[in-house]
C-alpha cells in the first residue's frame, strides 16, 4: 500500500524546475503569482500543511507558529537567512526548521565586489550620464574615483560569505581586515591573510571600505549604529549585502548628506523593500533590489536543498540542514 505522500505548501513562485521536481515527489500547494503571501493566507496554510516552504517574506513568528495545526511538522526555508522565523518557539511546539546554507556565497560575494566598485569608480553616475546623452567626451578630470588596490577592507563576519568576499578582494589587491564574535583559525587568517580586530569600533575608524556580511540576530540589530557610523572616515564607504537591519538606516542617511561617509552601496534596507526616499536622491549611493542571490544557478541550488531537507524529513531522518536556537 503505498505511503501518503506529504503535504507541502511554499509559499512564493519557485523555478520551474524546481516546482515540477516538488509537484513529483509531494502533494505540493503552489503559489499562482510572484507575490508575498498575505498574514492571513500564511496563518491559513500552516494550519493543514505538513511542511511550509517560506522565503524571507515571510514573517513566521510566535504568533503564526502557535496558529499551526498539529499536522505541521517542518518549515523548510527556501533561503540561507532564518530570522524571519521563531526557530526557539518551533523547536518548543516538535517543529523543525531547516535552511539553505552555502548556496549563495560565491554570488553573493560577487555582487558585494560589484557594489564596491560600483561606489568607489562612480560606476552609476557614469551609467546615467552616458544614457541620458549629457556625455560629450572623456576628460581628465571627469567622475573621479578612487582605486581599489591598496585599500583597507574591513569585513562584519567573516564566514562563508564574508571569507569569499575576502578572496575576491585580496586578489583586488585589497588588505583584509575582520571584525567576528570569535577569532578566526590561524590558518584561515594566513590563507587569507587577514588582520583580525577584536573592536570594531577601532576597526571601522581605519577602515576605506567596510562590508556588512554577518547575519541579523538580536546582538547585530543595528550594530552600524548612529555612534559606530560617526566613526569612519570621511573618505570611507559602506556596502551591504547582508541584512539591512544591521545598519541603522537613519543614521546612516544623515552622514551621507553631511559629508560624514563618502558612499554607500546597500543591496538590503532596514525595513525591506520600503526604502528610505533620502537614499534615492543621494548619488554617492548605490542601491540595488536585494538581488545579491539573484543568479539562476543559485536559486535552483536553493531549491535541490530544501528538496533534499524535505525528502530526508519524510524518509524519517534529520533533514541535513536542520537549524536549531543554539547555532543561532
Amino acid at each position: 500500500m503505498p505511503t501518503e505522500r506529504l503535504s507541502v505548501v511554499v509559499t512564493r513562485r519557485l523555478p520551474e524546475l524546481v516546482e515540477t521536481r516538488m509537484s513529483e515527489l509531494f502533494d505540493v500547494a503552489l503559489r499562482e503569482d510572484d507575490t508575498p503571501m498575505t498574514r492571513a493566507e500564511l496563518a491559513e496554510a500552516m494550519k493543514g500543511c505538513d511542511v511550509l516552504v517560506p522565503t524571507l517574506t515571510d514573517r513566521v513568528d510566535a504568533a503564526m507558529i502557535a496558529g499551526a495545526g498539529d499536522r505541521l511538522k517542518l518549515i523548510a526555508n527556501y533561503g540561507a537567512g532564518i530570522d524571519h522565523i521563531d526557530v526557539a518557539t518551533a523547536r518548543q511546539r516538535g517543529i523543525l526548521v531547516s535552511n539553505t546554507p552555502g548556496v549563495v556565497t560565491e554570488d553573493t560575494a560577487d555582487m558585494t565586489m560589484a557594489l564596491i566598485l560600483a561606489v568607489t569608480r562612480r560606476i552609476p553616475e557614469g551609467l546615467a550620464l552616458t544614457q541620458s546623452g549629457g556625455w560629450s567626451g572623456w576628460s581628465p578630470t571627469a567622475l573621479l574615483g578612487g582605486r581599489v588596490g591598496g585599500r583597507r577592507l574591513g569585513i562584519l563576519g567573516l564566514g562563508r560569505i564574508g571569507q569569499a568576499v575576502a578572496r575576491r578582494a585580496k586578489a583586488f589587491g585589497m588588505q583584509i581586515h575582520y571584525h567576528n564574535r570569535r577569532r578566526l583559525r590561524p590558518e584561515i587568517e594566513t590563507e587569507l591573510e587577514a588582520t583580525y580586530w577584536e573592536s570594531l569600533d577601532q576597526m571601522i575608524a581605519r577602515m576605506d571600505i567596510v562590508s556588512v556580511n554577518c547575519p541579523h540576530t538580536p546582538s547585530t540589530f543595528h550594530l552600524l549604529n548612529a555612534r559606530r557610523l560617526r566613526l569612519m572616515k570621511p573618505t570611507a564607504v559602506v556596502v551591504n549585502t547582508s541584512r539591512g537591519e544591521v545598519i541603522d538606516e537613519n543614521a546612516l542617511v544623515r552622514l551621507l548628506q553631511d559629508g560624514g561617509i563618502a558612499g554607500a552601496g546597500l543591496d538590503v534596507f532596514e525595513r525591506g523593500a520600503e526604502i528610505n526616499p533620502a537614499l534615492r536622491n543621494l548619488n554617492n549611493v548605490v542601491l540595488l533590489p536585494h538581488m545579491g542571490s539573484a543568479t539562476r544557478e543559485g536559486r535552483i541550488e536553493m531549491g535541490e536543498k530544501v528538496l533534499l531537507n524535505i525528502k530526508t524529513f519524510a524518509d524519517g531522518h534529520r533533514p541535513p540542514d536542520q537549524v536549531v536556537p543554539s547555532m543561532l
